[in-house]
C-alpha cells in the first residue's frame, strides 16, 4: 500500500508488503508481521509497537523509532537518517549501507551488524553476535556493551569506548577504540594499512 499522510495506531497487521514509497506515516502500539515492511518510505515514525520483517525499511530515510521490537533479517539496509530508541532488534545484517544511523540505550542481536555503513552512531547499546561493525566509515560506540562479539571492526573507521570485554577485534583501520577487557587483538594479513589504537583499560 502507498500512503502520503496517515496514521495506523492499536492495529494488527499480516501482510506480505505494506507501506511502500509512502511518506509521513506513524505507527503507534500496532503489531506488525509483514515481509516486505516500510520500503522505499521517508518520514515514518514508529512508537511502542511490534514488528516482524525481512529487509524492513529498505532504502528508506528519515526513520524514527521508539520503544520497538522487532525480529526478522536484513533490516535497515540502505537506509537514511534513521533515529532508534529503547528498543530491541533481533535481526541479522542490520544497517548494512546505512547513513547517518542513531541508536541508542537498545539491544541489537545478531551477526554482521552494520557493514559498510557510514555515519552509525550507537550509545549505551549491547550488541550481541558475531563480526559486528565491519568495513564501516565514520563509527562511533559510546559506552557500548559486546557480547559474544568476535572479529570485531575489520576495515573500519572508528571512535569508540566499550563498557565490558570484547572477543577479538581484527585490524580496525583508524580511529581509536578504548574497551576495558579484549581477549585478543588480532593484527595480520591486512589488506590495506591499518593505525587504529587499541586502548585496553584492565590489562
Amino acid at each position: 500500500m502507498v500512503y502520503k499522510e496517515g496514521l495506523i495506531d492499536n492495529v494488527t497487521i499480516s501482510s506480505v508488503k505494506d507501506l511502500r514509497e509512502s511518506e509521513n506515516i506513524e505507527v503507534r502500539n500496532s503489531d506488525i508481521d509483514s515481509r516486505e515492511f516500510g520500503w522505499k518510505c521517508q518520514g515514518i515514525k514508529v512508537l511502542d509497537s511490534k514488528i516482524n520483517s525481512e529487509y524492513i525499511f529498505l532504502d528508506s530515510k528519515d526513520i524514527k523509532i521508539l520503544n520497538l521490537d522487532f525480529t526478522g533479517k536484513y533490516s535497515f539496509q540502505y537506509t537514511e537518517n534513521v533515529v532508534i530508541e529503547n528498543s530491541n532488534l533481533d535481526t541479522k545484517d542490520a544497517f548494512w549501507h546505512s547513513k547517518n544511523a542513531l541508536v541508542k540505550n537498545s539491544v541489537i542481536k545478531g551477526e554482521y551488524l552494520g557493514w559498510f555503513s557510514d555515519g552509525l552512531t550507537l550509545i549505551n547499546c549491547k550488541i550481541i553476535g558475531t563480526q559486528p561493525l565491519c568495513y564501516c566509515k565514520n563509527l562511533k560506540l559510546v559506552d557500548c556493551e559486546m557480547v559474544d562479539a568476535d572479529l570485531a571492526f575489520e576495515y573500519s573507521d572508528v571512535v569508540a569506548m566499550i563498557k565490558g570485554s570484547v572477543d577479538s577485534i581484527k585490524n580496525p583501520r583508524s580511529g581509536k577504540i578504548t574497551v576495558e577487557k579484549v581477549s585478543e587483538i588480532i593484527k595480520e594479513d591486512s589488506i590495506m594499512e591499518d593505525n587504529c589504537v587499541i586502548e585496553v583499560l584492565d590489562k
